[in-house]
């Protein structure tokens, strides 16, 4: 259990999923977590849980450890201007896990020194099963570990370097609407031979599932999985070779380098 004060910026979707996270975890008491929100009424279920609930982010700021930004990109710069005078580069540190607001950008909007972290989760951080990308500066190891451990509380973290956040964003965050698209369609093809749709649906979620848990739990490389599966002559190969004929992995490569270059260009 950290023992860090820690306020939360913005508590709409993401900003509460992190305290839910933090708290089914252990990582932090209720008493120890704020939340913010203009209208806090939709805190609710928060509040009973004995987290602070708070309309005033600068009481929110000034009385943390640990300060996470979690506000909408279009609004991060007038705010946090506002509340310059309530961070202390000292004692506090900034973690935004704000979508394209640059370690630059929030170092000018707040203080100088200040010890400040980038977090990119994705939605699967409502169920602490996120891959969270995260770069920092001005920070200690100490810093820098506490932050790390706090992200994986919310499922698997890994330190890149600021220049990789775009991509991480893709590649992380875009990737789970990829990953479900690829269990929609097959979940319609599981019908198509036979299954009715909620059959379907947890077959095919539960193989995906598993799937990715052989990769991160044996430290294994996708084709020698898939290797195990498919005989010769076998129904695996036949399905395979079908879905490359068909452009299977050329489309899913050119999705995430289309996305990639949305990003860039905007």
């Amino acid at each position: 259990m950290s023992g860090k004060k820690i306020a939360i910026i913005g508590g709409g979707n993401l900003g509460s999923a992190i305290a839910k996270g933090l708290l089914k975890s252990g990582f932090s008491k209720a008493a120890d977590i704020t939340v913010t929100k203009r209208n806090t009424s939709t805190l609710k279920d928060l509040k009973e849980q004995g987290v602070h609930i708070e309309s005033d982010n600068a009481k929110a700021i000034s009385e943390a450890d640990v300060v996470v930004v979690a506000l909408k990109p279009y609004n991060v710069k007038e705010v946090l201007s506002e509340l310059r005078a309530s961070f202390d580069a000292k004692k506090q540190i900034l973690i935004s896990v704000v979508t394209g607001v640059f370690l630059d950008d929030l170092e000018k909007i707040t203080l100088p020194g200040l010890p400040i972290f980038r977090a990119m989760p994705n939605t699967a951080i409502a169920i602490q099963e996120s891959i969270t990308c995260i770069c920092g500066r001005n920070a200690t190891e100490e810093q820098n570990q506490y932050v790390k451990e706090m992200f994986d509380q919310l499922g698997v973290s890994v330190n890149i370097d600021e220049k990789l956040m775009d991509a991480a964003t893709v590649l992380g965050a875009c990737g789970i609407a990829y990953a479900l698209r690829f269990i929609r369609a097959s979940i319609q093809g599981g019908i198509e031979i036979g299954f009715d749709a909620r059959t379907a649906n947890l077959i095919v979620a539960q193989t995906v599932k598993g799937a990715a848990e052989l990769l991160i739990k044996e430290k294994r490389h996708p084709e020698e999985e898939i290797d195990k599966v498919t005989t010769p002559k076998g129904c695996t190969i036949a399905g395979l070779n079908e879905m490359e004929h068909q452009g299977f992995s050329s489309s899913l490569i050119k999705g995430i380098t289309a996305s990639m270059d949305k990003i860039i260009k905007g």
